[in-house]
Order: structure tokens, then sequence, then C-alpha cells
């Protein structure tokens, strides 16, 4: 059984962030920077902002989802505010 990540991003260009699902974030992050994705290209560089373990692909995808709701927006808008740069 595979093991997934919901995972954000946040441009160092405008402070965009960007959610996602992944089996490995790292490795995720590094493909986001090389511009090997179409809507993240224009704002590189990114740096990992945010990741927590899910486990299931299914419940990543719900995860994904609330994260990208006015109320997950929310919850990342507080997470930035008290997050260490």
């Amino acid at each position: 059984m595979n093991t997934y990540f919901v995972y954000v991003i946040k441009s160092q260009i405008d402070g965009r962030l960007y959610v996602g699902i992944s089996e490995n974030p790292k490795k995720r992050l590094t493909e986001h920077n090389k511009g090997q994705t179409k809507s993240t290209k224009p704002y590189r560089p990114w740096l990992l902002f945010y990741k927590k373990y899910i486990g299931s692909r299914k419940e990543a995808r719900k995860e994904e989802k609330r994260l990208k709701s006015g109320a997950g927006k929310e919850f990342l808008k507080k997470y930035s505010a008290v997050a260490q740069w």
C-alpha cells in the first residue's frame, strides 16, 4: 500500500500557495522548481510550506480539497502567520 502526503508550497516570488498530494513531497518540490508543472512554472522558486502524512490516496484527496476550500485557506493563512521562515 502506498502512502501519501498533502503538501503546500509557497512561491518566493509572490507568496502564492499551491496545494497538492504526493507520495514524495521532496521530490515533487524539485519537479515544481525545475518547471515541470505548467501551473507553477511562472512562480518559481518554491519552498515547502506545509506537509501532512495522510496514508491513503483517497484520504489525501479529501484533505487536499479541504485545504483548497475557504476553511482550508483560512487555516493556511493562520499557519503562515505562526510559521518560522
